[in-house]
C-alpha cells in the first residue's frame, strides 16, 4: 500500500459517522445505492456549517446519506433532494423520519435532474451537491452555479473517478468529463475552486461575488 493510500485509509477509518447516518448508509447499500463516503460526508457537513447554509440542493440522494450529512452540518437548513429513483427517495424519506428531521425541512423531488434543475430559481441556494449521473456532471454543475447565491458553493464528490482522472491514458466519456470539469473550473475567474483527494475526491466551487 502506497503512502497516499495509507493516508486515505486512515482518514476513512478516523472519521466518526453519527449513528443515524450509519444506519442510513447500511440501508442504502442494501438497496444498491452508492452513498458518499464518511470522509466526504464530514467535509460536506463542515462546509455547510462554515457557510451557515439555510437552503441546500442535492442531486442524487444516496438514499439519504448525503442529505443527513449536510443537515448535520447545518441543522437549520432546508434541503431539496432530487433523484430519478423513487426507491432511493423513499429510503431517504424514511432515514430523515428516523433521524427526526422535521418534514418541513426536506423536499423530495422524483425526476431526472436535467428536467428538474432548469425549473428551479437561480441564486436561491447556499449549497448544491452534485452526485448523480456522471455523464451529465458538467451540465449539472452549470445548473448548480446558476442556482447558488453569490458566495454559494457547488460540491462534486467522486470527481477523481477512482483514480482514473489522474491516468492520462483513460479517455472514456466519464473520465474525460470529470477531467475537463476540474481543468475548466480551476482556470475560471468566476469561482474559487479547491480539489480534495479525501475519500473518492471532492471538487469545491465557490462563486465569486460581482464587484
Amino acid at each position: 500500500m502506497g503512502e497516499q493510500s495509507a493516508s486515505q485509509r486512515f482518514v476513512d477509518e478516523a472519521t466518526s459517522e453519527p449513528e443515524h447516518i450509519a444506519r442510513a448508509r447500511a440501508h442504502a447499500l442494501e438497496l444498491g445505492a452508492t452513498p458518499i463516503s464518511p470522509a466526504i460526508g464530514a467535509q460536506s457537513a463542515l462546509i455547510a456549517a462554515a457557510s451557515q447554509a439555510l437552503n441546500i440542493v442535492e442531486i442524487g440522494t444516496g438514499a439519504g446519506v448525503s442529505g443527513l450529512w449536510l443537515l448535520h452540518g447545518s441543522p437549520r437548513a432546508t434541503l431539496t433532494t432530487i433523484d430519478k429513483e423513487p426507491e432511493h427517495l423513499g429510503a431517504a424519506r424514511q432515514a430523515f423520519a428516523e433521524a427526526r428531521i422535521p418534514p418541513a425541512r426536506a423536499r423530495f423531488i422524483t425526476g431526472r435532474a436535467s428536467e428538474v434543475l432548469p425549473r428551479m430559481n437561480e441564486a436561491s441556494y447556499d449549497i448544491v451537491l452534485v452526485d448523480a449521473d456522471p455523464e451529465g456532471v458538467i451540465e449539472y454543475v452549470e445548473h448548480g452555479l446558476r442556482l447558488v447565491r453569490a458566495g454559494g458553493t457547488v460540491l462534486v464528490p467522486r470527481v477523481l473517478a477512482g483514480g482514473a482522472v489522474a491516468d492520462p491514458v483513460r479517455r472514456d466519456p466519464v473520465t474525460t468529463a470529470y477531467r475537463s470539469l476540474i481543468q475548466e473550473t480551476q482556470a475560471s475567474p468566476a469561482v474559487i475552486g479547491a480539489l480534495s483527494i479525501t475519500g473518492e475526491g471532492l471538487l469545491q466551487l465557490t462563486t465569486v461575488p460581482a464587484n
